[in-house]
């Protein structure tokens, strides 16, 4: 946790800064003509703002302080300021309206390429990554962004409204105008202190609502297992513990939010009225000031200064973002990706003949799972495969599958490379059953056909009749259209499975693969399923893996694996006349 910290507790160097930047502006490139309409309506909103107190300086010095103001000329004045009134409410309507559009269009875009890219990472970063972190990258981190592309839009209103306001200042009298630029020094250091200690503190605070997440979703998910082992308190206590850093880092981030940010423009804004006062005032002077100098030129001071105070303000946003951003592109640049297929064209699964050629596999690169494996399934054929935990049953199902990259050896289907698919080749003609099948929100029939609207309804029905799982649907209140709450808890394991299995089955795929699909079915469901898994068997390549040896003894050929090597292969009888690994097991099971 230490060296954990350690990496967060590090400020952001302020070319990486700006790196990110950059790319988070890349989001931005396709809604560029929104941006340069909003820029534009904010030049003239600033452009406005200067005239405005113009236009009372010179009533004040030319008619107010001469007395000579008819009502016409009151009324005219009126008018006229109140139209460019009027006329800066309206395009500073319009642009803050373009800006946030198009901001919220970039902030999808930015959460659909993320989203994009999680489908396209390897099994291998969902295994080293917690989901709770994953989901606050996906949605905390990029809402974030909405803030962070506003401050943009402050800074460049800031720009225009501090740029007028000087030219103003300047024209009014050169020398006042020099006195309020040389505060700009003080406040620019000051925005480099803020930077320098606000990034780390918000790197660690990011971190810690992960971590929030993170535990908020092991919570959720391992509810019953908290319960029922009495872990509520040890629970809390985590939480609470991560609670209280995360509430400690907030509070550095509200102190130095209080210090470095708004007071300071206003303090500066105070002094540089106050020092351009005295100026105006001051008994050297020989020339005499007219009020209405006087009335414009703080006006311009407020207006110079009014800008800098929001984009103080808006500094915090812009730390967050840069570090939400950072954090983003961390997921964007990972390349744990999906193993890549080569798309032969003449790469199709026609009959499923399946052969593993001296195969070596590593999840870690370092420690071997599967060593020199060799076998040969026949199209038609079951190849059994049996094993203790962790000797490397799963592993085969994981390479062949696509869902890791081997390193050694080929595995072969229909004699060519298994690299050689199309992906959506190998995914239609490979149907995977696990253990624990995922039900998602929504109905039966949709989870069964998986959204493929091009499985009708009546194959949706075939499919559950072939494997048996009408007879429990067809006695739901809607049948297959009955409700289905996310995992589906309100089904039990067997339930669950045999929804799996008809979701195989509706794809019609080539080759059969089952990843002890039968090992949370009880004795009576799985005697009921069996004369299923024969007719769904017929004609594919199966490969199953079980525990429970009675659902493969009927398989062509079965391989016994231990630490990651075949050490027995024949049939259910050849096995048993060996006296090895599988007659103990079998043994063992028979006792039972």
């Amino acid at each position: 946790m230490d060296e954990h910290q350690s990496v967060w507790s590090k400020s952001i160097p302020f070319k990486e800064q700006l790196k990110i930047m950059k790319r988070l502006f890349g989001f931005t490139k396709p809604f560029k003509y929104q941006f340069l309409a909003a820029i534009f309506g904010s030049f003239i909103v600033s452009a406005l703002t200067m005239l405005l107190p113009r236009l009372l300086q010179y009533f004040m010095d030319n008619f107010l302080a001469k007395q000579s103001a008819t009502v016409q000329i009151v009324l005219g004045i009126a008018l006229i300021y109140a139209i460019g009134t009027i006329l800066k409410a309206i395009v500073q309507f319009i642009y803050i309206y373009l800006f946030n559009l198009a901001f919220e269009r970039s902030l999808e875009r930015v959460r659909q390429t993320l989203f994009n890219k999680l489908n396209k990472l390897g099994m291998r970063y969902f295994d080293q990554t917690p989901s709770g972190s994953i989901v606050s990258r996906v949605t905390n981190d990029t809402s974030t962004l909405a803030d962070f592309w506003n401050v943009f839009a402050t800074i460049i209103f800031a720009v225009f409204s501090i740029v007028t306001a000087f030219i103003a200042m300047w024209t009014t009298n050169h020398t006042a105008a020099l006195i309020v630029l040389a505060f700009i020094p003080i406040l620019i250091f000051f925005i480099w202190l803020y930077s320098s200690y606000s990034s780390r503190l918000y790197r660690q605070f990011r971190e810690k609502l992960s971590l929030i997440n993170v535990k908020l979703n092991e919570s959720i998910e391992g509810i019953t297992v908290i319960q029922q082992f009495r872990q509520e308190k040890r629970v809390d206590d985590e939480f609470e513990k991560v609670n209280e850093e995360q509430l400690a880092t907030r509070n550095a981030m509200i102190k130095i939010n209080s210090l470095l940010l708004s007071p300071i423009t206003s303090l500066l804004y105070s002094l540089a009225v106050t020092a351009v006062l005295i100026y105006f005032g001051f008994p050297t002077q020989h020339i005499f000031v007219q009020a209405g100098v006087i009335y414009a030129f703080t006006n311009y001071v407020q207006n110079f200064f009014n800008p800098l105070s929001e984009v103080m303000d808006s500094m915090t946003f812009f730390q967050d973002g840069v570090v939400a951003g950072m954090r983003i592109f961390r997921i964007l640049d990972n390349e744990e990706l999906a193993p890549k297929q080569l798309d032969v064209p003449d790469a199709k699964v026609t009959e499923g003949r399946i052969e593993f050629k001296h195969v070596n596999f590593s999840y870690d690169g370092e420690h071997q799972i599967l060593k020199d494996v060799n076998f040969t399934v026949e199209p038609g054929e079951t190849l059994g495969i049996v094993g203790h935990t962790g000797s490397g049953k799963s592993s085969i199902i994981n390479v062949m599958m696509r869902f890791y990259e081997y390193y050694e050896g080929e595995i072969l289907i229909d004699g060519h490379n298994i690299r050689d698919f199309k992906k959506d080749e190998l995914r239609a003609k490979l149907g995977l059953v696990l253990q624990d099948p995922f039900m998602f929100y929504g109905d039966v029939a949709s989870n069964i056909r998986l959204y493929n609207d091009k499985i009708s309804d009546e194959e949706v029905v075939r499919a559950a009749q072939f494997v048996q799982a009408d007879h429990f649907i067809e006695r739901l209140p809607r049948k297959y259209h009955s409700k289905v709450i996310e995992g589906g808890s309100q089904f039990s394991s067997g339930q669950r499975q045999l929804i799996s299995f008809a979701r195989t089955v509706v794809t019609d795929p080539k080759i059969l693969v089952l990843d002890e699909a039968t090992a949370n079915i009880d004795t009576e469901t799985e005697s009921m399923i069996q004369e299923g898994l024969k007719k769904i068997r017929h004609g594919r390549t199966t490969l199953a893996i079980a525990h429970r040896l009675s659902t493969i003894m009927d398989s062509n050929q079965i391989i016994v694996l231990d630490q990651g090597q075949i050490v027995e292969h024949g049939t259910h009888q050849e096995l048993l006349d060996l006296k090895g690994y599988y007659y103990n097991l079998y043994q063992l099971q028979q006792n039972m």
